[in-house]
């Protein structure tokens, strides 16, 4: 016999409360002040500020002390992109990427954030190039990937310092890419700007990518969307790139585009 679920709610009510703030922060395009989930929740704000102490100590949440408010830590950001590995993602990722690949001709990728970097879920190598380090289970810093830089860009300003407060979150692996917190925000708001992210040399020399951002039903990352090929060749696939998150977020049924 299934147990009804307000008398589940009454037996664990912390556990309820802890999962409803979690959510009630996933739906909000900025962090939240904790009077503010405390009104909208109808729980006590003493017990909100017990539960927010706890979720931070876990980093399933960051308190922005200047702005008195909170927001999703890197630790829910890695439980969602545990969801997001699974099947459901990937199955409906898989053709939408190998038609890419084959309409461009070079390799497409599909990643997902996880922390302070990007795992690839599915790549299609088209025929006779190269291998690249994108392939499945591969994780990379996401500051310096086509990819990261794109679900970056659709966070808000607040979870990107979270995740990149100062140099020492920032690795290297060819000496290009952003270093410094300013200098990521810059690339951010190029990236805002022209609605596709690039990276050129920063991931490995020699080669190019540009992604965009698969956003899910309250706008944040989910996934997104590339293509890699050597610089040396003339590629244009911005448009295509663009086409198969928009085609991939309608898949997914998180809306239009």
């Amino acid at each position: 016999m299934t147990p009804d679920a307000g008398a589940v709610r009454a037996q664990v009510p912390a556990a309820d409360q802890t999962l409803r703030i979690l959510r009630h922060l996933a739906g909000r395009a900025a962090p939240v002040a904790a009077s503010a989930l405390a009104r909208e929740l109808g729980i006590p704000r003493s017990t909100v500020y017990h539960l927010l102490a706890t979720l931070e100590e876990h980093g399933f949440v960051v308190h922005l002390a200047q702005e008195r408010r909170w927001g999703l830590g890197t630790s829910a950001f890695e439980l969602a992109g545990g969801y997001t590995r699974q099947e459901p993602l990937a199955r409906v990722g898989r053709p939408l990427i190998a038609a890419l690949a084959d309409r461009i001709g070079e390799s497409a990728h599909l990643a997902v954030m996880s922390g302070r970097d990007v795992l690839y879920i599915v790549e299609e190598r088209a025929a006779r190039r190269p291998a690249l380090v994108t392939d499945v289970g591969v994780r990379l810093p996401a500051h310096l990937t086509a990819t990261g830089r794109a679900m970056l860009a659709a966070l808000p300003h607040a979870q990107v310092r979270a995740l990149y407060p100062d140099a020492a979150a920032f690795t290297d692996r060819t000496g290009r890419g952003p270093r410094r917190p300013r200098e990521l925000r810059e690339a951010l708001r190029e990236v805002r700007a022209a609605g596709v992210a690039t990276e050129d040399g920063e991931v490995t020399p020699g080669f190019r990518s540009v992604a965009a951002v698969v956003r899910d039903h309250a706008d944040w990352p989910a996934a997104a969307v590339a293509i890699t090929w050597e610089d040396e060749r003339s590629v244009d696939p911005q448009n295509a790139v663009l086409g198969t998150a928009r085609l991939m977020r309608l898949r997914l049924g998180y809306g239009s585009g």
